[in-house]
């Protein structure tokens, strides 16, 4: 292991070249290069192989990086990529959208003084290589079962469970409201982050593997929540969530004021050929217009960003809190401010200017005060502080709540948290419904791909046990 690893005394941290922000302005590609082979095996080096490995405990996965990225200095690819599939459903996602910094590599034991392993980088160019080589096959079984499972939601958590219980021989059907498989992944987080290709053909995939998709359908609606459970031995809830927070300002009813879910979607879908009547109608574009958005998360991010590609007058970012206590990634703040994307820190919307349409923000300036019981700086606002930001569009990115899905699905006795979340007993995932288990965002709150994952690969153990325990099947 000398000669090959614990090289980052010797070898500084080198990340994939970056488009220049003049360039990738222009269009919505992705920002990052893959690394050579070359690069890839340099920089998996620098792993020191540490005894406790805090990136490995960071990661909800508990994706087993040390030894993948051993295997990758050593250039045995094919093995790394079987370690980094062993624990991630969809690795190739994770390499690209996950906050690295506030995760693996913001934990990497030798990211003070020499900077981390760039850990995501290689994940992305594993991933990649296997698809390009046809490591990567359908998730087929050795033996078909005869029990079946229906999945409510084609997101991180639905899909990961599918593939789970799909290898095992289930007979699986995923229903979706939408007429494409991957949730947020294909409609939330924009192109530059996350190629629609990239999910794309995992849906061609789990198709060929026998997962059989049913989109377009609303449950409540279209069909009953009690007719998947009769159906199926097992129903799985991955909806997400999807209700846009609000803001209760003067003014915030006018027009140009728009949820940052409806704006992301709009552009993907322009982007994968959909007819969309509000962007072509202009409401949903930023073109020649100044923009504000309003949020600190990566959501917020993706707004500024899209923004800046459909080529916006100007585009602001209004947040209360500093760069420090912003809950996004600061790799994406940083990408933003070379796009030229202005952050205006600790500043809150106070009320929305204009007549029948927005033209500005009134804001106000804050300070943070004293920490508050969950231990973070609260925010006080400073008198006399208002000014106003010129707008004709602006983007609400406050966060995601629960849908009201007892009254969606027709289900009052579906148990719901003071929050809106679904209830569910942590041990064995399952809702106040026998039969009936929840995963992911609907259960935990808006949340990160990796813990959307992390959840339905758990709630496919869980079925698995709990229809297991009424129905015991011959051994394999």
């Amino acid at each position: 292991m000398a000669d090959r690893m614990l090289k980052f005394v010797s070898t500084p941290q080198r990340t994939p070249e970056k488009r220049g922000a003049a360039v990738r302005r222009e269009d919505f590609a992705e920002i990052y290069a893959r690394f050579t082979a070359e690069r890839a095996a340099e920089q998996s080096s620098r792993c020191s192989q540490c005894g406790v490995p805090f990136c490995q405990v960071h990661c909800p996965l508990n994706n087993n990086i040390p030894d993948w990225l051993k295997l990758t200095a050593e250039g045995r690819l094919e093995e790394a990529y079987e370690l980094v599939s062993a624990t991630n459903t969809f690795p190739e996602v994770c390499g690209r959208v996950c906050p690295q910094d506030r995760l693996c590599e913001g934990n990497c034991v030798i990211e003070k003084g020499f900077e981390s392993v760039t850990i995501g980088a290689v994940e992305k160019y594993i991933t990649d290589t296997a698809w390009e080589r046809g490591w990567i096959k359908p998730p087929t079984p050795r033996h078909e079962r005869r029990e079946s499972v229906g999945i409510i939601g084609a997101g991180p958590a639905g899909l990961a469970c599918a593939e789970m219980l799909r290898k095992r021989g289930w007979q699986v059907t995923v229903y979706d409201r939408y007429d494409r498989v991957g949730g947020l992944m294909i409609y939330g987080i924009p192109n530059f982050k996350l190629e629609k290709e990239v999910v794309l053909r995992r849906h061609e995939q789990y198709a060929a593997a026998g997962i059989n998709f049913v989109l377009g359908v609303d449950i409540g609606r279209d069909v009953t929540l009690e007719h998947l459970r009769q159906k199926h031995d097992a129903v799985l809830i991955a909806t997400g969530v999807y209700k846009a927070r609000d803001i209760a300002a003067p003014g915030s009813g006018l027009g140009g004021i728009v949820p940052a879910l409806d704006y992301l979607t709009a552009s993907n879908r322009k982007g994968l050929g959909d007819a969309v009547p509000e962007f072509d109608s202009g409401a949903l574009d930023a073109a020649g217009r100044d923009v504000v958005v309003i949020g600190g998360g990566d959501t917020a991010m993706d707004c500024v960003r899209t923004a800046v590609r459909q080529g916006a007058k100007s585009v602001s970012c209004l947040y209360r809190r500093d760069r420090t206590n912003m809950p996004g990634s600061l790799r994406e703040v940083t990408n933003a401010e070379d796009e030229g994307v202005r952050f205006l820190w600790l500043s809150a919307p106070e009320a929305f200017i204009g007549d029948g349409q927005v033209t500005g923000v009134r804001a106000t300036r804050m300070h943070l005060g004293l920490p508050d019981a969950t231990g973070r700086q609260q925010v006080e606002p400073i008198a006399a502080s208002h000014h106003i930001i010129p707008a004709d569009l602006v983007i609400k990115a406050l966060g995601f709540d629960p849908e009201n899905l007892p009254k969606m699905f027709d289900e009052p006795a579906l148990s719901v948290s003071r929050w809106g979340t679904l209830r569910v007993d942590h041990r064995t995932m399952m809702t106040s419904l026998p039969g009936v288990f929840a995963a992911g965002d609907i259960v935990r709150g808006a949340s990160l791909v990796v813990w959307g994952i992390k959840d339905g690969r758990d709630a496919a153990k869980q079925i698995e046990t709990y229809v297991g325990a009424k129905t015991p099947v011959a051994a394999e």
